[in-house]
């Protein structure tokens, strides 16, 4: 029997005590980080601002095994919110669709949640009808036609089964409880809020497909609110793509026990505190980057040196040596050597202690 199929589901019950240690964490530390951008200025804070949502936008579907191209998420991102973006590119509408989802959900969260509302945010994430080579229902409740909806993990063929949402035709009724809930104002902490909206919705599973995105696109929607912010600094669904067995280890757990559902919202706060963790990395590459170029705001960079500092700012890994600096600014190797031996002289790079066929470079520390 799963939790649905109680009678006196869904009378969702917790134990405050028991949760108020992590919440109390979790809500200084909203507070902290929302006070920490409002410092850092405009640009800086916009930069923070799109670096998350990209996140949040790519780990939300690459949960489901999708992989979004991180640049053209990037780029759609900052069009819609009027970020200025060196090297912006088009994107396709598959990552369009998924962009418009959480943006709506984020920037607009103190808007009503509906039925047309989710069926707008179905259609933008299958806008050929289609998942993959699949023809789906979109933009309406799942049907009969399906049979049973079990949600499972794990690769095609070795899929694991964690619980079976209710049938079809509960699903009108279930959905008018949870929006009725959802939008209505109430005495539960609006954190506790977004544990209890995501656990809900993901177990109705209203949808043929996408149902996992638009759970953590509602759970966006519900922590912006507790924010009372369109500011998206900290990634739920980044941190849940981490801890990807766990969190579908708890939700078997919470679908197969009872309606005291402590120990889902704890794992959840946990989550979340977590993913605060992956901010305060943020922040420091984005103060990193910006005393950089305060730094050397009057030196002279050509366009290669400045393309290899942007990356060497961001997230560059193993190390740096004339092959790649030619690799990646699409250069000869002699080229490559001119242009890091001018960086060399400059004070930007050092050479690491490896010589000969080793030698490598890395950027001194501001």
């Amino acid at each position: 029997m799963y939790i649905h199929q109680l009678k006196d589901w869904p009378d969702f019950t917790w134990d405050l005590e028991a949760l108020s240690p992590v919440l109390g964490t979790v809500r200084h530390r909203q507070g902290k980080i929302l006070g920490q951008m409002s410092a850092l200025g405009f640009e800086l804070r916009e930069k923070a601002l799109l670096e998350t949502l990209t996140a949040d936008v790519v780990k939300s579907s690459e949960i489901e095994g999708e992989r979004l191209n991180e640049d053209q998420v990037r780029s759609s991102i900052a069009r819609r919110l009027g970020i200025a973006l060196a090297g912006a590119v088009p994107a396709e509408r598959n990552v369009e669709g998924v962009v418009e989802m959480m943006l709506d959900a984020t920037q607009n969260y103190s808007n009503e949640l509906n039925t047309s509302r989710l069926f707008d945010w179905h259609a933008a994430l299958f806008p050929t009808g289609r998942s993959g080579m699949q023809k789906i229902t979109v933009a309406e409740w799942r049907g009969p036609d399906a049979g049973p909806m079990q949600v499972g993990s794990g690769p095609m063929g070795r899929e694991r089964i964690h619980f079976e949402a209710p049938t079809s035709e509960r699903l009108q009724g279930e959905m008018e409880k949870f929006l009725n809930w959802f939008n209505v104002s109430s005495d539960t902490d609006p954190v506790v809020k977004a544990a209890v909206a995501h656990i809900w919705f993901v177990t109705i599973h209203p949808f043929d497909d996408g149902n996992g995105r638009i759970t953590r696109a509602i759970t966006d929607m519900q922590l912006a609110r507790a924010d009372e912010s369109p500011l998206r600094f900290y990634s739920i669904s980044a941190e849940i793509l981490k801890e990807r067995p766990a969190y579908y280890e708890v939700l078997e757990r919470t679908q197969k026990g009872g309606l005291d559902i402590t120990t889902w919202i704890k794992w959840f706060l946990e989550c979340l505190n977590h993913s605060m963790d992956q901010t305060e990395q943020t922040m420091s590459a984005i103060m990193q980057r910006k005393a950089f170029w305060e730094k050397h705001r009057e030196t002279v960079f050509n366009p290669r040196q400045q393309k290899m500092i942007a990356v060497l700012l961001d997230d560059f890994f193993g190390s740096l040596n004339t092959s790649k600096w030619a690799k990646i600014t699409k250069s000869s190797a002699d080229t490559a050597l001119r242009d890091i031996q001018d960086l060399l002289n400059k004070g930007v790079l050092e050479k690491t202690d490896a010589g000969g066929r080793s030698t490598s470079y890395t950027l001194i520390n501001t």
